[in-house]
């Protein structure tokens, strides 16, 4: 990994929760050599961890996948048109536990992420990727994807945190151009 601040990025596997495990996609995206770190049924609540959070993951362009500390992808089993938000979100707890324990920010430093398909096309900064914390994957400069869908963003990192906008940072402002003192001639 790279360094920098640590984060985490939000995908979701298109499939149903009710009917396929997280060991199931686990070993799938393992087969399809693009392994996350952590596969989560929020239905069932069961995780399943494919890397160890110091190894990057292959979900993102580049070199993306090593930016930051640590960079988590945790696949959610789910579809974009129905926010995983609104259901069950069994073994959440655990997951922020372990987010924690590697420092991750408990702040959805882009906003929270736009619908599908306008999510496609969203803008994405880099100037808020570096701040770490938490992205859907359609928040992560150079990716064109649309996941994770409209999702409670305040569901998943905390009511408190999710209302409090992110630091503003305030830059200096250039110089006004020096008057040269025109030339006698």
């Amino acid at each position: 990994m790279n360094g920098g601040a640590p984060r985490v990025v939000w995908f979701i596997w298109p499939t149903d929760p009710h009917g396929v495990s997280a060991t199931s996609a686990a070993q799938r995206l393992i087969q399809l050599h693009r392994p996350a770190h952590l596969v989560w049924n929020p239905v069932t609540g069961q995780i399943v961890q494919s890397l160890p959070p110091t190894l990057a993951a292959s979900g993102l362009n580049g070199d993306l996948n090593r930016q930051g500390r640590v960079c988590i992808q945790i696949r959610v089993l789910g579809s974009v048109d129905e926010p995983f938000t609104d259901g069950k979100l069994d073994g959440l707890d655990d997951i922020l536990a372990w987010l924690d324990s590697w420092e991750v920010p408990r702040r959805w430093s882009a906003g929270p992420p736009l619908p599908y398909p306008l999510s496609v096309a969203a803008a994405r900064d880099s100037r808020l990727w570096s701040r770490g914390g938490h992205f859907g994957h359609s928040q992560v400069p150079c990716c064109r994807d649309g996941d994770p869908g409209t999702i409670d963003v305040g569901r998943i990192i905390g009511r408190d945190t999710a209302q409090h906008a992110p630091p503003q940072f305030t830059f200096p402002r250039p110089r006004e151009e020096m008057r040269l003192l025109e030339s006698v001639g």
